[in-house]
């Protein structure tokens, strides 16, 4: 094992960990939005209860995001060194700009959600839940700007020095921030955010059910949750649609291997599920024959560029990008099922008595978090082995005179870390989840105690 495999292996390691955090830090800002909106709007208690309890638990998940953030930002030194002087110019802005206008916007209004109540009037505390959930948002702008700019740049000019590139200035912010991957990056990459606070907040309301405790509060934050999963599902799949096209265009080797499709210039199949062999060029599985030509093109023999079309050392490792590529696309179907259903039981009346859709619902929290890891994966895999598509091979990134006994020695002191961070945080949300709501005051304001219609049965 070289440094060069380590700093990946590294780098992999800490963003994985760290992508669990601000996904869930941008669907509960959503949630927590609405909660204290409709508090604002009905003066109903229940709602500000809601507002705190899932306030607490962002609260949870922004300390870790952060704390598990800032290692990234290390490893460009002591590891992609070559990498941060060729795209320092490029990327200072974006990443100043998250500092900036995110995370200090999130992280001020957010002590003023944590210790505001009765301290400022309502209005500002729906004000302070809204800049934090902006704040949330904006971060994940900047960064996925940032890292569009890696898969499709623009706006820039390379600077040589001895006749080899050495560095990638400016020409251009609108082009670099607008670059061709940027809005629909970020566009599904918002989407998947939303879906994880929203299955997250199904998650607990569905187990409450089930334990026949807060019924109300689980209620109320099913009915909420539903209603963002149900729309971010489906515009996902629009946006999927989206991505995939642009994929077609600016990176045709990334969306070969989505697919394990070889020949070049030729109609491409769709595989619902597979294996690749890459030395053989065959997917082995599922297969629906036209099915990627009619999606991009919407002719079944329309030519797709294949993985032939590129030298070898140039493709991405196809299987590993295949396997990724089609967990993300089977969870987010799955995640529209369970959706549909549960919109269809709340249309009929009975969704609290379908106790095998609420036991679903207790377990789907874990799609969006697995599908946004598997959406990372295959972005960042189906790139290689560009770390800049096209202008900077990733092994040219790589810091000069790095040993790699010195790198094996720091991910296994990470992943010890971060083991302890893991296991701490489900600890945490777990006894948040096991403590419950804090109870409302006994004043007797609609809202505050426990109604169950009479003809939904909760032991069904």
């Amino acid at each position: 094992m070289n440094a060069l495999f380590l700093s990946r292996l590294q780098f992999g390691l800490t963003i994985c960990f760290h992508y669990i955090f601000p996904p869930l830090s941008i669907g509960l800002g959503l949630m927590m939005v609405i909660m204290e909106g409709l508090y604002l709007k009905t003066k109903l208690p229940i709602y500000e209860q809601m507002s705190r309890f899932w306030t607490s638990v962002f609260a949870l998940t922004f300390g870790l995001g952060v704390a598990t953030g800032i290692v990234m930002e290390f490893e460009f030194g002591t590891n992609w060194a070559n990498y941060s002087r060729f795209v320092g110019d490029v990327f200072g802005g974006p990443l100043a700009a998250e500092g900036i206008f995110a995370f200090f916007l999130e992280s001020g209004f957010l002590a003023i959600l944590l210790f505001g109540h009765g301290k400022v009037g309502k209005k500002f505390h729906f004000f302070a839940t809204v800049m934090v959930f902006l704040g949330s948002a904006f971060s994940a702008v900047w960064i996925t700007i940032a890292n569009s700019w890696m898969q499709t740049p623009a706006g820039y000019k390379l600077i040589y020095k001895h006749g080899k590139p050495i560095a990638a200035h400016v020409t251009n912010l609108l082009a670099v921030l607008l670059n061709p991957s940027s809005i629909d990056r970020l566009v599904h990459t918002l989407i998947g955010a939303l879906l994880s606070g929203a299955f997250l907040v199904l998650s607990v309301g569905a187990y409450y059910i089930l334990r026949r405790r807060h019924l109300d509060f689980a209620m109320r934050s099913i009915k909420i949750a539903l209603v963002v999963a149900i729309a971010a599902s489906m515009l996902q799949l629009v946006s999927g649609d989206a991505n995939a096209r642009m994929i077609a265009r600016y990176q045709p080797a990334k969306l070969a291997a989505f697919e394990g499709h070889f020949r070049a210039d030729a109609p491409s199949g769709m595989s619902i599920a597979g294996w690749v062999n890459a030395r053989a060029q065959k997917v082995y599985g599922l297969r629906i024959p036209g099915m990627l030509s009619w999606l991009l093109y919407w002719n079944t023999q329309h030519p797709v560029i294949g993985l032939d079309k590129f030298k070898p050392s140039d493709r991405p490792p196809v299987n590993p990008v295949f396997q990724s590529y089609h967990l993300m696309v089977g969870i987010g179907m799955a995640l529209i099922g369970l959706a549909a259903a549960g919109g269809f039981f709340w249309w009929r009346g009975t969704l609290f008595n379908q106790r095998w859709l609420l036991w679903l619902f207790v377990f789907s929290a874990l799609g969006p978090l697995v599908a946004n890891e598997a959406g990372w994966f295959s972005a960042e895999v189906g790139r290689q082995p560009w770390i800049v598509y096209g202008v900077l091979k990733t092994s040219q990134g790589i810091s000069p005179h790095l040993p790699a006994s010195q790198v094996l020695i720091s991910i296994l002191m990470f992943s010890f870390i971060y083991l302890l961070l893991g296991i701490l945080f489900v600890f945490l949300l777990n006894r948040k989840i096991q403590a419950g709501p804090i109870p409302l005051p006994a004043t007797g304001a609609p809202g505050e105690h426990v109604s169950v219609q009479p003809n939904v049965r909760m032991d069904a």
